[in-house]
């Protein structure tokens, strides 16, 4: 299997009042999950045997394999500390709202701008969070924008291109 690089998640900014949400989708916990129980059963067994080989060969302070391969381990380690105390701390949402006329957590939402060009946006939590793929974080600026909001209803969402204006023209929870 490739080596993977796992980056830590960026740090809050010192006295930012942003927050990390423990909300999280089904399918976004189970995907954390899968990630947790593929370096562990897998690639980290893996990655010790390797280890174990490279280090019988002798000399560890000049064996690249024996190197890599104890930093990977770290990686793996410290990647499954996070996962482990992130998924205790999460909060699946598998509810559906009573009111599905409103823009809560899962929610996918539909977006018209003043030129009649749609987007399609799903509200998930921090750790799921995808744009490119439409999944974005609600404690994203676009995403603080939308939750409570109502079909037609119209969210002035600030980017780098500058302020465009949304209407809601749908919500759904499927």
């Amino acid at each position: 299997m490739a080596a993977r690089r796992f980056g830590r998640n960026p740090p809050e900014r010192p006295g930012s009042n942003e927050r990390k949400s423990d909300y999280i989708t089904p399918e976004g916990f189970d995907r954390l999950q899968r990630e947790y129980d593929e370096l562990w059963t897998v690639e980290r067994p893996q990655v010790t045997e390797a280890v174990s080989v490279a280090a019988a060969l002798g000399d560890r302070s000049e064996n690249a394999d024996y190197i890599y391969g104890k930093k990977r381990l770290r990686e793996i380690d410290g990647r499954l500390r996070f996962l482990k105390k992130r998924l205790d701390a999460l909060t699946v949402v598998r509810e559906k709202p009573e009111r599905d006329d409103r823009v809560f957590f899962g929610a996918w939402v539909t977006l018209e701008d003043e030129a009649g060009e749609t987007v399609r946006y799903r509200i998930v939590g921090p750790d799921e969070s995808d744009p490119s793929s439409g999944a974005i974080s609600m404690d994203s600026p676009v995403g603080r924008r939308l939750l409570g909001r109502e079909l037609d209803d119209e969210v002035e969402v600030k980017r780098p291109r500058g302020a465009t204006l949304y209407t809601i023209v749908g919500i759904d929870y499927v």
